[in-house]
C-alpha cells in the first residue's frame, strides 16, 4: 500500500486511518491473543514446557503462516520489489531487529520464564525463551510493522532523494547533448494520455519520436524514459507531466524543458489534493510560463480557464484550437459505436481540409485529434498526412478500447476517471444496438468536495441512457450513484447490483451475461480503494 500511495507518508498514513481495524490490529491479532490469554490462565501449570512449546508453534504456524490469506484474493497490483522496496525492506529490518532484542529481554525475566525454568521437563534443558511471551512478540510485532515504515520511509528520504536527484541530473544532461531534438509537453486534467498517442501516431509518419509509455508522467518514470529509451536519432521527445499537488509540472520541466506545450483542459480530476479548480489552472498553466520566447502553446480553445493561458507572453506562438478560433477546428461530427468521423479544418496560410474517420470512440477524443493535429502541422506534415495516419491509429489501452470477449462486447475504459469522459462512455454504450447494456462502476474519486455531487449526477445520468445492469464496485463508495440511478423514476432505469470489488463484479458479470451483450468497464481504482 506505501508502493501504491508513491511512497508519500501523508496519504499512507490516511490508508491506515481508515484500514486500522481491517489491515492493521485485525480479529485475527485479537483472537490469537485471547488464546495465549487462555493457555496461559487455565491450562499453564497443567502443561509442560515442551507441551506448550508444541502447541505455540503449531498455533503460531497455522494463524501467520499462510501469509497469502491476510491478502486479497485477487490483487490487481501486487507489490514490486523494486530498488527502492528493497532499501525500505533492509531500513525495516534493522527497525525491527531492536524490538526483538527489547521484548526479548523481558521475556526472559518473565515469571513465566523463571516458572518453566524450575519445571522438571527436560525441554528446558535446550529451549529458553516462554512460548507464550514468544507468540505475543510475534503477534505485537506485526501490528507495529505498518508504524515502522513511517520511521523507514523518512530515515530512506535522505537517500531517495540523492538518488532521484542523480537521475535527473543524468536526464538533463542527456537532452542537454542532444541540442536538435524538439521537447513537446503535455499536460491537462484529463486527456493527456490519449492526446500523447496520437501526436505520436502523427509525428512518427516522417520523424524519429519517443515517447512515454502508457501513464508514465512522474519525475523518475520521465527520467527511466530519457536515460533509457531516448537515443541519439530521435529527433523529438513527447512527454506526459501528470501532477497531484502544485509544483509538481515545475519539476518536471527543470528535467525537460519544453519546446512545444499542450494543454488539454482544466477539470476537477485532483481536487482532494489541490483544493479548487483555480489551484489546477495554476498548475497546468505551468506549462505556458516554462516556454522560452519563440516557443510554441497550443491549447484546447473550447476550455474557458485553457484558452486564456499564456496570452500575456506575446513572444510565444498561440495556436487554441476550436471552431470559434478558426486555426484548427473540426466540423461535421459523427460518432458511434463503429467510431469517429468528422471534417478537420486548419489554415496553414490557405484554408486546408480532409475527412477523419477513425476507429477511436466518443465525440470528447475529436479535441485530442484536433490538438495532435495541430503539433503535426508545426513540424510541416501535411493534412492528408494526419488524415491516414488518424485512420490506421489503434484504441489508447484501457480508454474506451474496443474488445471482444468470447461473445461479449468490451467497452474497456477502465484508465477513465473524469465526469465528462464518463458521460461519453456511458453514451457509446447506450448508442450499441445489440444485446443488453451493462456498466461496471466504482465512480469517481479524488474529485475534493464535489465528489459525491459528481457521482450522483453521473448515477442520474446512468439512470437515464437506457442501460440494463449497472453494477456498482464498493458499496460505501458507491452509495451517490446509486442514489442518483434510483432518483430516476421511469422504468427504464437499470437494475443495480453492488459488489465489495471487480472480480466479485466479473463473477456477477458472468452469471447475468449473455451472447451479444456489451459491457462497459468504467474506471478501475487501485487495491488501496478495495473494501
Amino acid at each position: 500500500m506505501f508502493q501504491q500511495h508513491g511512497y508519500k507518508t501523508h496519504e499512507f498514513r490516511s490508508w491506515v486511518a481508515t484500514h486500522f481495524s481491517s489491515k492493521i490490529i485485525t480479529a485475527e491479532h485479537l483472537l490469537y491473543n485471547t488464546v495465549i490469554l487462555a493457555i496461559i490462565t487455565f491450562f499453564a501449570e497443567q502443561l509442560t514446557f515442551l507441551s506448550g512449546i508444541i502447541i505455540m508453534t503449531v498455533l503460531t504456524l497455522f494463524w501467520f503462516g499462510p501469509a497469502g490469506k491476510f491478502r486479497s484474493d485477487r490483487e490487481k497490483k501486487p507489490l514490486v520489489f523494486t530498488p527502492r522496496v528493497k532499501r525500505l525492506t533492509a531500513t525495516l529490518a534493522v527497525l525491527i531487529l531492536p524490538l526483538y532484542y527489547f521484548f526479548g529481554g523481558f521475556i526472559f525475566s518473565s515469571e513465566l520464564f523463571i516458572l518453566s525454568q524450575n519445571i522438571q521437563d527436560p525441554a528446558g534443558n535446550f529451549f529458553t525463551a516462554d512460548p507464550y511471551f514468544l507468540g505475543f512478540l510475534l503477534c505485537f510485532v506485526d501490528i507495529l510493522i505498518p508504524f515502522l515504515i513511517f520511521p523507514a520511509a523518512w530515515i530512506m528520504k535522505p537517500v531517495e532523494n540523492s538518488i532521484q536527484n542523480g537521475f535527473k541530473k543524468q536526464a538533463r544532461e542527456k537532452i542537454a547533448s542532444m541540442p536538435h531534438l524538439k521537447v513537446i509537453a503535455i499536460t491537462g486534467s484529463y486527456g493527456k494520455t490519449s492526446t500523447k498517442f496520437v501526436i505520436d501516431s502523427f509525428l512518427k509518419e516522417r520523424l524519429n519520436v519517443c515517447v512515454t509509455p502508457g501513464s508514465y508522467n512522474t519525475p523518475m518514470g520521465i527520467c527511466k524514459v530519457i536515460n533509457n529509451d531516448l537515443e541519439s536519432h530521435h529527433q523529438v521527445l513527447i512527454l506526459e507531466m501528470g501532477a497531484r499537488y502544485e509544483g509538481n509540472i515545475r519539476e518536471l520541466c527543470a528535467i525537460a524543458k519544453p519546446d512545444i506545450s499542450v494543454i488539454t483542459n482544466v477539470g476537477i480530476s485532483h481536487l482532494e489534493t489541490f483544493g479548487s479548480r483555480e489551484a489546477v489552472a495554476r498548475e497546468k498553466s505551468t506549462l505556458a510560463r516554462a516556454l522560452d520566447p519563440g516557443g510554441t502553446l497550443i491549447l484546447n480553445g473550447e476550455d474557458e480557464i485553457v484558452k486564456e493561458m499564456g496570452a500575456e507572453r506575446s513572444e510565444l506562438k498561440r495556436i487554441l484550437i476550436g471552431e470559434n478560433h478558426q486555426q484548427v477546428w473540426a466540423t461535421n461530427r459523427s460518432v458511434d459505436a463503429d467510431g469517429t468521423q468528422f471534417t478537420m479544418n486548419w489554415q496553414n496560410g490557405k484554408l486546408q481540409s480532409a475527412d477523419i474517420k477513425t476507429r477511436i470512440l466518443g465525440d470528447h477524443h475529436i479535441q485530442n485529434v484536433l490538438l495532435a493535429a495541430a503539433v503535426a502541422r508545426e513540424f510541416d506534415i501535411r493534412i492528408e498526412t494526419v488524415a491516414i495516419a488518424a485512420s490506421n491509429m489503434e484504441p489508447v489501452e484501457h480508454r474506451l478500447e474496443l474488445k471482444k470477449q468470447g461473445d461479449l462486447t468490451i467497452i474497456d475504459d477502465a484508465f477513465n476517471s473524469n465526469p465528462v469522459g464518463a458521460r461519453n462512455a456511458v453514451d457509446i454504450l447506450a448508442s450499441f444496438d445489440t444485446g443488453r447494456k451493462i456498466i461496471i462502476t466504482p465512480g469517481m474519486i479524488e474529485l475534493g468536495d464535489l465528489e459525491e455531487e459528481e457521482n450522483r449526477a453521473f448515477g442520474e445520468y446512468i439512470g437515464a441512457s437506457g442501460i440494463d445492469l449497472a453494477i456498482l464496485v464498493g458499496e460505501e463508495q458507491t452509495q451517490p450513484i446509486r442514489e442518483g440511478i434510483e432518483s430516476n423514476q421511469t422504468e427504464s432505469k437499470p437494475e443495480v447490483r453492488t459488489v465489495p470489488t471487480l472480480f466479485k463484479a466479473n463473477d456477477l458479470l458472468s452469471e447475468y451475461a449473455r451472447p451479444g451483450d456489451v459491457v462497459l468497464y468504467e474506471n478501475d481504482l487501485p487495491d488501496s480503494y478495495n473494501e
